[in-house]
């Protein structure tokens, strides 16, 4: 039993979190707001709709062009549609399998089973994530100067000190991965790019459904505020942030951003479901991933995936 616990007990812990983030999303919304979320779902137009599906198809696939560029400067000669599946197959991953599979550790395999060399598609996944932390950290003080009032509560201040150390301390650890990219800037400021394509998707997708709920507020301010989510999001207490994504929203575009809590939901749930359904296209290639990785855990253990 106690062999047991330890195996799992991470991951139990992290569901435990996100059946409390679901829990505190409930009472954040009061029992007469249900009605209102589901009159502002039928505000959003169709039209609108393909408008956010557009955008986070672009999203995508600038996520996965971020990606091919550091494996191209870093060696790795693969090809781009190789890059675009991997990257949709490790976002699908990260969306339907989280409790028992990362996205990066697909991504991973998949590079290994094309026969690409490990050391540098470890590295250049590691690349990846940091670059777009540090894409998201751009528009952290827009998000930080908008809800100054509210974080001057020591508790609060306190939590979000937390929160953006998180991520700092990944940079201190992980610096010494990218020699390879240090030597190349211009690839560095590329993927840099593409990151930004991502978070401009990202925020107009945003933009267009709190609009289409009738209320009005600045893309700066969707920027801030959803870049300190993505931030809160990174702390490991739930599973692949489900709920604790929902309920920081929630709550700062509540407080700060001044909308309803029954609109800032409905605006985060769709964009949660987006992020789902435009992952699909990973569930294509995903099974003979599943079959290499199943085949490299016979040779050696799973724990020499991971940094």
């Amino acid at each position: 039993m106690s062999s047991w616990w330890l195996q799992n007990r991470q991951r139990l812990l992290q569901l435990l979190g996100t059946l409390l983030a679901v829990v505190l999303l409930i009472l954040l919304v009061r029992e007469d707001e249900w009605g209102e979320i589901l009159a502002a779902m039928q505000k959003i137009t169709i039209l609108d709709l393909i408008l956010v599906a557009i955008l986070f198809a672009i999203s995508r696939l600038a996520v996965a062009w971020r990606w091919h560029t550091l494996l191209q400067s870093g060696g790795v000669h693969i090809p781009v549609r190789n890059s675009v599946a991997l990257t949709f197959t490790g976002l699908f991953a990260s969306n339907f399998l989280p409790t028992t599979i990362g996205g990066d550790v697909v991504r991973l395999a998949g590079a290994m089973q094309m026969g690409f060399d490990r050391a540098v598609c470890l590295a250049s996944i590691a690349a990846d994530r940091l670059i777009g932390m540090l894409g998201m950290s751009m528009t952290v003080p827009i998000g930080l100067a908008y809800s100054w009032n509210m974080i001057q509560i020591g508790s609060a201040s306190s939590s979000l000190v937390g929160v953006i150390q998180k991520p700092v301390a990944f940079i201190k650890r992980t610096v010494s991965v990218f020699s390879i990219w240090f030597k190349k800037p211009a690839f560095l400021l590329a993927s840099l790019f593409f990151t930004w394509i991502h978070m401009l998707c990202l925020f107009g997708s945003i933009y267009v459904f709190v609009d289409d709920l009738g209320s009005h507020i600045s893309f700066w301010m969707i920027a801030g505020l959803w870049s300190l989510t993505y931030f809160i999001t990174l702390i490991p207490i739930s599973i692949n942030g489900y709920g604790l994504q929902e309920l920081s929203f929630t709550f700062l575009m509540s407080n700060v951003a001044g909308l309803t809590p029954a609109v800032s939901l409905t605006v985060a749930v769709l964009i949660r479901a987006f992020f789902m359904l435009s992952s699909l296209p990973g569930a294509f290639f995903l099974p003979s991933i599943l079959s290499a990785m199943g085949d490299q855990k016979k040779q050696s253990s799973s724990s020499d995936i991971f940094l």
